[in-house]
């Protein structure tokens, strides 16, 4: 009897210890705004220098200290780069590369990077080290949500004893077209995706970062839809300028006329003869 009492001790106390298992949630994304320059007139005298067809350098940006349980980032200071490509597959760059007056792709790495990241400069001297034009700077913003309350950024969500309600992932794809001689920003794109499940599912670590993942994984090839319209208004605006008129080919000259001769005057019949007046 007291044997039984004990493996039922022990199944119960199993039981709470599973319960108990916590899931962190990952840091926030990055406010773009907060990575360039604060003076506005220094601002507005950028102007784009990139030369086309561009290479494009990428790197993705999450705030400080960010991980995941598909990704850690590197640096410190205002925020951080993840370079491992947990959620962005290798199709969605393929899109990026195949699009017109684009050279070649190339990711941002650790090894090009200065160990302090605060502004868009330190990504720029990066992609400067690849010899890119352009550098595509993109952050993912993930909240995860129970009905209508935000769990937020860095949030320990209890397993186990989550009741049956609504629960959803939403993240955001958010990035800056950058020229990375000048600093110059081209333009924006944004996109975002949401997956929907039961609390019920939320047992274990692996169920709610599955679903981080597919939220994140969907909203960036989104993304990429978002970017290939920035991309032609880019070109349509910048390209175009940039190209010189073609040159009018000069008219013909007008053929001249030939010059009309003053007809001749009759000619006298040569043989011999009276002529009468």
């Amino acid at each position: 009897m007291n044997r039984r009492i004990l493996v039922s001790l022990l199944a119960l106390g199993l039981a709470i210890l599973q319960g108990c298992a916590t899931y962190t949630t990952p840091a926030a994304g990055v406010n773009m705004a907060t990575l360039g320059d604060d003076d506005i007139v220094e601002l507005m005298s950028l102007e784009p220098a990139a030369q086309f067809p561009a290479r494009l350098a990428v790197v993705r940006v999450q705030s400080a200290g960010y991980r995941s349980l598909t990704a850690d980032s590197y640096g410190t200071g205002s925020f951080s780069v993840v370079t491992t490509r947990d959620v962005e597959s290798e199709d969605d760059f393929k899109r990026i590369a195949a699009l017109d007056d684009i050279a070649a792709v190339a990711p941002i790495t650790r090894l090009i990077l200065p160990q302090e990241l605060n502004t868009i400069r330190d990504l720029r001297l990066g992609a400067a080290r690849l010899k890119a034009d352009l550098l595509l700077i993109y952050t993912l913003d993930t909240r995860f949500n129970v009905e209508s309350t935000s769990l937020g950024p860095l949030s320990a969500v209890t397993l186990g004893f989550l009741p049956n309600k609504e629960a959803f992932v939403s993240a955001t794809t958010s990035a800056l077209l950058v020229d990375v001689r000048t600093g110059f920003i081209y333009g924006a794109a944004e996109s975002s995706a949401r997956e929907s499940q039961r609390t019920s599912m939320w047992n274990s670590e692996a169920a709610i970062d599955n679903a981080r993942q597919l939220a994140e994984r969907n909203s960036f090839k989104q993304f990429v839809g978002e970017f290939e319209t920035l991309w032609k208004a880019t070109l349509a605006e910048h390209v175009a300028a940039s190209e010189p008129e073609p040159i009018a080919p000069a008219a013909p000259e007008p053929t001249p006329e030939p010059a009309v001769k003053p007809p001749l005057p009759p000619t006298l019949d040569p043989q011999p003869g009276t002529y009468t007046f």
